[in-house]
């Protein structure tokens, strides 16, 4: 709590007080949870101040929570991690034909949830091999159809697709049988990570399983910019930071003191 219990009044809250409740409450949480944590707090001890219910100007003590652009490392997961979100659906059943190749599609184009969930029957060009993706800011861009996801696809479409007027790729299980949602794209792979025993794993890890998996297969960082469709190739650079073996190349060998042989 914000105010402690031997504080019978809000005129009696101090500095102290303010420090430790965001030192008890700020570390636990993700760094956009705690810049609005700190945000609202900043904001209520401004307000009880101007009211006149607290003595001392406190919204300075909440010091801001650093965010350092490309300070942060993208959590993609490892081949087996995937294999296991495969594994847990179950390919028998309608529903799980359609959450492999969901998954498949996120996979290895780099999809976003919306961009999954807007890919329509006709996006697909089967005689060329290329899908067509309708991103971000109204973009469209063709890409090149992997083996394995026109496989995925084909066997939901086959198998598992309800008859349905819609015209959206991947539609609800249960009727109406209307297009998948973002937030539904999503679910797919969170229930599927469950199954797995592999705790809260967002759809968009696989995006950057994607970006990270391309990369260190040797393509350049223009070339995963293509493949992840960012505007410019300066949001592609926090890649970079994973791709180990290449830093492994450029890295310093760590300095021996002068008297050791």
């Amino acid at each position: 709590m914000l105010f402690p219990a031997d504080v019978d009044r809000h005129g009696d809250l101090s500095a102290a007080d303010v420090s430790r409740f965001l030192a008890a409450q700020l570390p636990g949480l993700s760094r956009k949870s705690a810049q609005m944590t700190a945000c609202s707090v900043r904001s209520f001890l401004r307000f009880l101040h101007v009211q006149g219910l607290v003595t001392n100007a406190l919204a300075d003590v909440v010091p801001a929570v650093p965010s350092w652009r490309l300070s942060g490392l993208p959590q993609g997961l490892a081949p087996d991690q995937v294999q296991a979100l495969l594994d847990a659906c179950d390919r028998s059943s309608a529903v799980g034909r359609r959450d492999v190749a969901v998954i498949t599609v996120l996979r290895r184009l780099g999809l976003r949830c919306a961009e999954v969930a807007a890919l329509g029957l006709g996006d697909i060009d089967w005689r060329a091999g290329t899908v067509t993706i309708h991103g971000k800011g109204g973009r469209t861009d063709r890409l090149p159809l992997p083996v394995d996801v026109g496989v995925a696809v084909v066997d939901y479409l086959r198998e598992g697709r309800p008859r349905t007027r819609s015209r959206a790729v991947f539609v609800r299980a249960v009727a109406p049988f209307t297009a998948l949602d973002p937030g539904s794209v999503s679910c797919v792979v969170a229930r599927a990570a469950r199954r797995a025993g592999l705790g809260t794993v967002h759809a968009h890890r696989l995006r950057h399983t994607a970006a990270t998996e391309t990369l260190r297969a040797g393509a350049s960082l223009h070339e995963v910019a293509q493949l992840m469709r960012h505007a410019s190739v300066a949001t592609t650079v926090i890649y970079a930071k994973t791709d180990q073996n290449r830093l492994a190349q450029i890295a310093r060998p760590w300095p021996e003191s002068a008297g050791r042989s």
